[in-house]
């Protein structure tokens, strides 16, 4: 199977598409909450926490309605229970030891507490005939709170026995753990299932809070001792029922939910997925050869993708430069290529075809012809290896001056060169770099006339100017648009490459300069600039 350029460099693995990723984080979006539904830890607890305040509040009135009448009654202190104990509100003191309050906090909590078996059934007992008493001037109480708060109360005298409360008066509920705790002196609070036989439901279940039943235990004090026990129990709200009663809230909040997830989707649509698309499109159009591609897209969405984008199609026209600049550089190599082989060739022909006919004298000039064209071609080869050189080289950090370049060329009798000023300046480019820049244009000079080259060299801002002129015939104005092109030549007939300037200049970038012509009122003048060595 053949593989496309895109699909060799990713592989062959499988990978999730960019729209299939923004409509699963959608899709996880959209049903956070409707997983929340099963795991309402948080909010059953807090309706357990809050039936159980409740019922303190319900049960600390009653048991203050009932002190009151102990106390009242005169009942003697041999028929209370246990006395207080100093545990109780101890916190409260601690913070304030002077308060009027003993607040009891809420203390269940359904994801630590165990949640105990149904109530055990209350036993037969005998209440003490004075609690008794009080427990039936207290039921009226109870019944019609109950019909209000839905709460089951009951009443325990000192030792446990109901004394108020519906069908269990005259019973003992002493053997029930917190009951027991109450009658010591402590407030207590139990989890219990509602109804019997059946397991203990599990935690993350949506019904664990509506198969329990709260129960409240509290000490009545009177005196210091412990004059009976308010046993309040009651079943939290169901949280599918409180959900249903907030139902139009919860209407507006899928609605927000599913309104935000598609505004989402729309947002990452418009401002990524569009622009991502529009972007692989524009390549494979570019990749087709269409340059009219290379344009910025209609729609960036973000100042991420505008950066890709423009560092895309930056990297587009620079390709698309470098493949016309290498097409261009084929055609004029081949040009350049072609004249001395064909000279090389017909000369050869003739030599080999004439045979005796050719007099000494043609043989030698057709002889001179091929070796000339072949010292052509030689040098045509080292030059578009320097040039290749050039253009690939990697800075090696070194620097040098003026002096030092100049120092490395050969002794040109031809040419006076002299250096103005700045020839100490430390330029970063090596030496033997510098010096093959310095050759050329002296070469360049030479070729047309000149007799002196200057040289000064100026320093501002962490940079080089160095400005190179000669006295020589100068460049024709129709000539200075092109003398930087690869081959471009006034002087061919006399072995000019055209090739020169173009090694200077890819030597000058590849070292962060540059080079171009400026005015002069005589000769010709370069102005070169190089980073500074620091």
């Amino acid at each position: 199977m053949r593989l496309t350029t895109s699909s060799k460099w990713i592989g062959r693995k499988w990978r999730p598409r960019l729209a299939t990723v923004v409509v699963a984080i959608l899709i996880m979006v959209m049903a956070l909450p409707l997983v929340g539904l099963f795991f309402f830890r948080l909010y059953e607890n807090q309706l357990i926490r809050q039936t159980e305040a409740e019922l303190i509040a319900q049960g600390a009135a009653i048991a203050a309605i009932y002190a009151q009448d102990v106390r009242d009654a005169g009942i003697p202190p041999d028929k209370l229970g246990a006395p207080m104990p100093q545990a109780i509100g101890s916190a409260s003191r601690a913070a304030n030891p002077d308060g009027p309050y003993r607040p009891i906090e809420p203390r269940l909590d359904l994801a630590s507490d165990y949640v105990l078996p149904i109530r055990p059934a209350a036993t037969p007992a005998t209440a003490d005939p004075a609690f008794a008493t009080l427990g039936a001037r207290l039921s009226g109480i109870l019944d019609a709170t109950q019909k209000t708060t839905l709460a089951g109360f009951r009443l325990l005298d000192p030792r446990g026995v109901v004394i108020a409360g519906r069908n269990e008066v005259g019973k003992s509920l002493g053997e029930v753990d917190e009951v027991r705790t109450a009658l010591g002196g402590h407030y207590a609070s139990a989890l219990r299932l509602r109804i019997p036989d059946q397991p203990t439901p599990p935690l993350y279940s949506v019904s664990r809070g509506t198969k329990v039943r709260v129960f409240v235990a509290l000490p009545v004090a009177v005196d210091g001792q412990v004059a009976g026990v308010v046993y309040v129990s009651r079943t939290p709200n169901n949280i599918i029922k409180h959900l249903y009663g907030e139902r139009g809230k919860v209407t507006l909040a899928a609605i927000a939910i599913l309104g935000g997830t598609l505004l989402i989707g729309l947002v990452f649509l418009r401002t990524v997925s569009r622009p991502i698309y529009a972007l692989i499109d524009r390549t494979q159009r570019i990749a087709a050869g269409e340059r009219d591609a290379m344009r910025p897209l209609d729609h960036h969405g973000t100042y991420e993708m505008a950066e890709l984008s423009a560092a895309f199609l930056d990297m587009a026209e620079k390709l698309q430069a470098r493949s016309d600049s290498i097409q261009t550089f084929a055609t004029h190599v081949s040009h350049e290529l072609k004249s001395p082989l064909t000279a090389i060739q017909g000369a050869a022909e003739l030599l080999r075809d004439s045979g005796s006919t050719m007099d000494d004298e043609e043989r030698r000039r057709f002889s001179n012809n091929i070796v000339t064209d072949a010292g052509r071609l030689n040098l045509l080869v080292r030059r578009l290896l320097d040039l290749a050189k050039a253009e690939n080289l990697a800075p090696s950090g070194e620097s040098t001056s003026i002096g030092a370049a100049l120092a490395l060329l050969p002794a040109d009798t031809r040419l006076a060169v002299r250096v103005e000023a700045g020839g100490d300046l430390a330029l970063r480019i090596s030496a033997e770099n510098a010096a093959i820049v310095f050759a050329n244009l002296i070469d360049n000079s030479a070729r047309h006339g000149a007799t002196l080259v200057s040289i000064a060299a100026a320093s501002a801002g962490g940079k080089a100017t160095v400005l190179v002129g000669d006295d020589g015939a100068g460049i024709s104005p129709s000539n200075r648009a092109r003398i930087f092109e690869p081959f471009f030549t006034t002087r061919r007939s006399t072995g000019g490459t055209g090739m020169g300037l173009g090694i200077v200049l890819a030597l000058l970038k590849a070292h962060d300069g540059m080079i171009r012509l400026v005015d002069s009122e005589r000769g010709t003048r370069f102005e070169i600039t190089l980073p500074l060595s620091s």
